[in-house]
């Protein structure tokens, strides 16, 4: 929820208070405030300009020579390429030596041959998104209301010299998704009461919305209120530019007058309105009910919607008109020739209107506040509102009564605490006068006795129910600083890491003296990306009301989060990338209710692993890089059982030349590879090797005891052999062949070099190994490794039909 400082101001003395100062405080009292925006920030030198003369230019058949006023004594001439510019409007313009959105610099300059002494800019050129710059502006410059001045800075009348407070609001505070409600908590924050300003509602005596719509409501559990009013003789225009800039600096794209006034409602009430063209209805009677099963419905995005029976829709008796709570239809909307608005004020079944929303991928402000609830006490004050506004800004006439079904019943919620489970859970001493003098701050009528507080909450909070609520808001008002900061009391035990926690450990001492830093990846995911990359058959596990479609599913891999990570990395172009996480994964079986869980650990790197310096060009990462990694890290484990690395053609989202599954012993925990161009070309990555390994298998795997040896004391012996074999032989074979037959005293075996190409015939290759030997108790002769070489050589001639070279 995106707040405005200056509308806050409306309702409360906020002079002696900063925009930072407010978002300091209200941060240390439960609502976090992610960010304070000012969005002139970094612009400069942009002012108001009258163009008084605009002729086509003489050698473009798009672009205009203007003649603009900006309040020096000359007119300034500006080449301007908008389709929407004319004399006579005052417009948005970018002096020389001026800077826009993205610390661009405008300078003075020529277009074919015309003299440019500045910019005529866009909405978008000041850094407004796309998403809210109104759609009659959308493909052209903004036009700025008659009464600006030319010459003056442009900021106060987009209001971008207010401060925009990001509010991050919790499910339990949705009573913080309104103007209204943040100004409740602001002004207990600092002992105010806010000030709210009134309105008249004038009705038209001689007219009864009888005569218009009934309401009839089928299902008072699906939507316990319902009501209509009727404005008539409304002219649809553009907002006057004080509600267009509350709308845009709150996020929302302005429409017309009529759409624009049921959405500043819905920011300063809390309160979801929907506005139907009523002469579109066709119809005099309003029905809620619940969908029938393929019934279409085509919504204001223009999709055509097939519903179900969960589904509650609104109707005009006969076929649907809007998915209620969450999006009006498309045949109804508010058009330039309307001329008669129903206005909808309602409540609906929150399950039900999440479980549309999400059916149908339809998320909206109205949706996201009907889910986490509204304030019942304001349903038709925000309605009346809305009319009124209609009336007074589109020139219409409200039509007297409303036409509703109700079966609310507002009152206050009354929760009794003592003063002494107060105390005794915060750790405080406070009297009953400061209890009482914060439940006041809040706006909570409270009647004490003998230290029971019996406490009314409004309709407005109804996230506050038992004794710890209450707690929880003394504790908030009190102030967090204010508690008093003490250490438990309990006996010392000795403590020492288990088997798990100790490989957990080293595990990422290791990674991190390879050069991999780590990462902690959300565990939910999108259902599509927790199927990716699994080791084993398992069904998903979804949660039954997930906070977005982003975060639905328990993953069943850990590559696919680091893999986001690393595109969110090259995105902010950093190109060398590497991550390793260790973490679970949740795989479910057919029958299961909950999911089993598995530890695992994953790493991904592109790029290099080396920066440029004077001693070269750093190299990039392959296969081997991270091969090389994974067996230095499994060799340090001591694992009783050998790790092997096997080729792996059929691994989805794997390349199916450069993977390779894990093996230790007889079982498969993992696979390592380059990541598949076509998945890393969806990720928009470049060149990526990832792995996966099961770490609960390697965590219950025998191992071996930790032998503590004294360093050798006698001189070892290598020996280099160079091999042409068929290109189909894998190194792995080639090794433990000369493991097998080496003898008591090979100590290692490595290869260090491979060729293909040139000299070399067709289906084969070149493979160079050092052996290296060693006898910890006697130096070795001469005589004892070449018998043993000998036997290396004839084995693999004999196994491998090799060439030794």
């Amino acid at each position: 929820m995106n707040v405005s400082y200056q509308w806050l101001k409306e309702y409360l003395d906020l002079s002696k208070v900063t925009p930072d100062a407010l978002a300091d405080k209200m941060s240390r009292t439960g609502i976090e405030i992610e960010d304070v925006a000012i969005p002139e920030t970094g612009l400069k030198k942009i002012v108001v300009g009258h163009a008084v003369v605009v002729v086509d230019h003489p050698d473009s058949d798009h672009l205009h020579v203007c003649q603009v006023d900006i309040g020096e004594e000359e007119l300034s001439q500006i080449v301007c390429g908008a389709p929407n510019i004319a004399a006579g409007q005052k417009i948005i313009v970018a002096l020389p030596g001026s800077r826009i959105t993205g610390n661009a610099k405008i300078k003075k300059g020529k277009m074919r041959g015309q003299v440019s002494n500045g910019m005529v800019c866009s909405l978008a050129e000041l850094g407004f998104s796309e998403k809210v710059i109104p759609k009659k502006y959308a493909d052209g410059i903004y036009i700025l209301p008659e009464d600006a001045v030319a010459g003056k800075p442009v900021f106060p009348y987009l209001a971008m010299d207010d401060a925009i407070l990001e509010l991050s609001i919790t499910p339990n505070r949705a009573d913080a998704l309104s103007m209204r409600g943040v100004a409740h908590e602001v002004g207990a924050i600092y002992d105010q009461q806010p000030k709210f300003p009134s309105f008249e509602l004038t009705e038209d005596e001689s007219d009864s919305v009888e005569n218009y719509l009934k309401v009839v409501v089928e299902n008072s559990q699906d939507t316990p209120s319902y009501t209509i009013r009727i404005v008539k003789d409304v002219k649809v225009a553009e907002s006057p530019m004080w509600l267009q800039t509350k709308l845009m600096n709150a996020g929302i794209r302005p429409l017309n007058n009529v759409v624009d006034i049921t959405n500043y409602i819905l920011l300063e009430y809390g309160q979801p309105l929907h506005a139907f063209d009523y002469d579109q209805l066709q119809s005099k009677e309003i029905v809620v009910r619940k969908a029938d099963d393929g019934e279409a419905l085509t919504t204001l995005d223009g999709e055509e919607h097939s519903l179900t029976s969960e589904d509650i829709v609104i109707t005009n008796g006969s076929v649907p008109v809007a998915l209620a709570g969450i999006m009006g239809g498309l045949d109804s909307e508010i058009e330039d020739t309307t001329v008669t608005v129903a206005i909808e004020a309602a409540v609906f079944n929150p399950i039900s209107v999440r479980k549309t929303a999400k059916r149908y991928n339809l998320r909206s402000e109205s949706s996201s506040r009907f889910e986490k609830g509204i304030n019942l006490s304001t349903i038709t004050t925000a309605g009346d509102h809305a009319a009124a506004l209609i009336a007074e800004l589109a020139g219409g006439t409200v039509v007297a009564g409303t036409s509703s079904q109700s079966v609310l019943e507002i009152q206050d919620k009354v929760v009794s605490i003592t003063l002494n489970r107060i105390n005794r859970s915060l750790g405080t001493t406070i009297t009953i006068e400061e209890v009482k003098a914060i439940f006041d701050r809040l706006g909570f009528s409270v009647v004490e006795k003998e230290g029971l507080f019996e406490v009314a909450i409004p309709p407005r909070r109804w996230d506050i129910e038992i004794e710890a609520d209450l707690v929880e808001e003394v504790a908030r008002i009190f102030g967090y600083d204010n508690l008093p900061s003490t250490l438990p009391i309990s006996p010392a035990q000795p403590a020492a890491l288990d088997n798990k926690q100790r490989l957990v450990r080293h595990t990422r001492r290791f990674l991190e003296g390879a050069g991999l830093s780590q990462a902690i990846s959300y565990v939910l995911t999108t259902p599509e990306k927790a199927t990716q990359y699994m080791m084993r058959e398992s069904k998903t596990t979804q949660l039954e009301m997930p906070m977005s479609e982003d975060r639905s599913t328990l993953r069943m891999n850990l590559l696919s989060g680091l893999l986001d990570n690393v595109s969110y990395n090259k995105a902010r172009k950093n190109k060398n990338v590497a991550l390793y996480e260790i973490g679970r994964v949740f795989y479910k079986e057919e029958s299961q209710v909950l999911p089993i869980e598995e530890e695992h650990l994953a790493g991904v790197l592109t790029g290099s692993l080396l920066e440029k310096d004077w001693k070269g060009q750093p190299k990039k990462v392959d296969f081997f890089v991270l091969k090389g990694i994974l067996e230095g890290l499994t060799a340090s484990y001591g694992l009783t059982e050998k790790i092997t690395f096997v080729v792996d053609k059929q691994r989805d989202g794997m390349h199916p030349g450069r993977t390779a599954a894990v093996y230790l012993g007889e079982k498969e925990i993992g696979f390592v590879g380059q990541i598949h161009p076509l998945a890393a070309k969806a990720y928009e990555l470049d060149e990526t090797y990832g792995f996966e390994l099961n770490l609960q298998a390697i965590v219950e795997a025998e191992k071996e005891s930790t032998v503590y040896e004294a360093i050798p004391k006698f001189p070892g012996m290598t020996r280099d052999i160079a091999l042409l074999v068929d290109k189909t032989i894998t190194n792995q074979q080639l090794v433990d062949l000369i493991y097998k037959k080496g003898g008591k005293y090979l100590a290692n075996v490595r290869l260090f070099d491979i060729y293909q190409g040139e000299n070399i015939e067709e289906g084969k290759k070149s493979m160079a190994y050092t052996l290296s030997y060693l006898n910890p108790t006697a130096t070795m002769v001469e005589e004892e490794v070449s018998k043993a070489y000998d036997k290396v050589t004839s084995a693999l001639i004999e196994e491998y039909q090799v060439v030794v070279r």
